[in-house]
C-alpha cells in the first residue's frame, strides 16, 4: 500500500502531473527543458522530479553533462504501470497543458542554454 500512496501523493501537485504529461509527448528531457515549458524555477522542477522518481514514475539517465528524465517502463511497480497507461488518455484537452504539450517536441536544451 505504501507504493500506491506514494504515487497518489506525487500526483497531488499540478506541476508534477504536467511533467508526466510532457514526458509522454517527449521523453528524455532535462531540467532546463522542463523549466522552460512550465515557467517555474529550476530548483522547483528538480524537486518535482525527485518526488516523481521516488514514487517510481520517472527515471533518469546521465549523459555527459546532461541528466535526462523519462517515464519508467512500469515493470517495477504495477501501480505506476496503471497510472501511466491511464494518464495517456487523461487531460489531453486541458488548457493549462495545451501550450506546453504543443511546444514539448520542439524544445531544445541547446537553444535554452545558449540564451543564458
Amino acid at each position: 500500500m505504501k507504493s500506491f500512496i506514494k504515487i497518489m501523493k506525487a500526483l497531488s501537485d499540478p506541476n508534477r502531473v504536467k511533467i508526466l504529461k510532457i514526458l509522454q509527448h517527449k521523453s528524455d528531457m532535462c531540467v532546463c527543458e522542463l523549466k522552460s515549458l512550465l515557467h517555474i524555477a529550476q530548483p522547483t522542477v528538480s524537486n518535482h522530479l525527485k518526488i516523481l522518481e521516488e514514487a517510481g514514475l520517472v527515471e533518469y539517465r546521465k549523459e555527459g553533462l546532461w541528466v535526462n528524465y523519462s517515464l519508467v517502463n512500469g515493470s517495477a511497480n504495477p501501480y505506476a504501470t496503471g497510472i501511466l497507461r491511464e494518464l495517456r488518455t487523461w487531460l489531453e484537452d486541458q488548457p493549462e497543458l495545451s501550450d506546453a504539450l504543443k511546444k514539448a517536441p520542439f524544445v531544445s536544451r541547446e537553444q535554452i542554454c545558449r540564451k543564458t
